[in-house]
């Protein structure tokens, strides 16, 4: 004859199941924006970054009339493929951080540049959303001076896809005279060759002849 088996019920409810330390799973945190920001800016307080200071291509200048701080960029002195691109974000937060919590102004000197001189667009992606929002926020003026079309094209791809809150700000100049309108000429320290490019280019079109006023003698 067959014998019924039958189950009894379990009660599960008190047990307390413990499952093997190797297969745990740990609960990992998502470092946020600002956090991100803040261990960098750490990093930019206390590592060595004279091999990006040292080049000279970023620094403050003097104030605009309106008595907002000047940051210098110079593009032929960034070499793009020979430095590192992540110390050279760390000295640009060490240098900015202090300044952008107030109105600030950028003056980039495009003035003969080359290919070698141009980061990756996705550097340049990863830097602006590394930055927090006082960078934009209190940006007031990026002049570009001596821009070429490939500047053109990266400001308006940049300023429409990724930017568009300083679409506005940004000014495209032809040369550094049209710059002391914003800033006067004593507050822009600037290298030479940037100067003498702009007067063997400009030069003819700064020349504003004296006219005669003077009625004719009768």
């Amino acid at each position: 004859m067959a014998q019924m088996v039958t189950m009894e019920s379990i009660d599960l409810s008190d047990a307390t199941i413990s499952m093997p330390a190797e297969i745990q799973v740990e609960q990992i945190h998502i470092e946020t924006p600002e956090e991100r920001y803040e261990r960098l800016l750490r990093r930019a307080k206390t590592e060595d970054l004279t091999e990006v200071s040292g080049i000279g291509c970023l620094y403050q200048s003097g104030v605009d009339r309106l008595g907002r701080p000047v940051v210098v960029f110079c593009g032929k002195w960034f070499p793009a493929h020979n430095i590192d691109l992540e110390k050279a974000l760390l000295y640009l937060i060490y240098l900015l951080d202090p300044i952008v919590k107030g109105d600030y102004v950028i003056a980039y000197f495009h003035t003969l540049t080359s290919s070698n001189n141009y980061p990756s667009l996705q550097w340049l992606k990863d830097v602006y959303s590394i930055l927090p929002y006082k960078y934009k926020k209190n940006l007031k003026a990026f002049y570009i001076v001596h821009p070429t079309f490939w500047t053109k094209m990266m400001t308006w791809w940049f300023t429409t896809f990724m930017a568009p809150a300083i679409k506005t700000k940004v000014h495209s100049l032809p040369g550094v005279e049209h710059l002391y309108s914003a800033i006067a000429k004593d507050q822009l320290e600037i290298p030479a060759y940037i100067t003498e490019y702009d007067m063997a280019t400009n030069g003819i079109h700064y020349f504003q002849p004296i006219t005669n006023t003077s009625s004719p003698a009768s």
